[in-house]
């Protein structure tokens, strides 16, 4: 359970770019969910808001924290 960190902002920011596309994906593309998922395709710099971009962009995040703190421990 070493990704799960709900103490960390990268960890947050992953986890809501990730609902965001899921939600995205299985509901209607109306709505204040559309506009969500907008704005956070445009915090994140990319022009794209697609559902596949902000779960890509969710786990990425997620994966990277982890890496980032790994790194800075020593550990591989």
């Amino acid at each position: 359970m070493r990704y799960y960190q709900p103490t960390s902002l990268t960890w947050w920011a992953g986890l809501l770019a990730l609902l965001t596309g899921s939600g995205a994906l299985f509901l209607p593309d109306q709505g204040q969910l559309a506009e969500l998922a907008r704005l956070v395709a445009i915090l994140a710099g990319t022009g794209d808001a697609s559902p596949m971009t902000l779960i890509s962009l969710g786990l990425g995040l997620i994966g990277l924290r982890d890496r980032i703190e790994r790194g800075f421990r020593g550990d591989a």
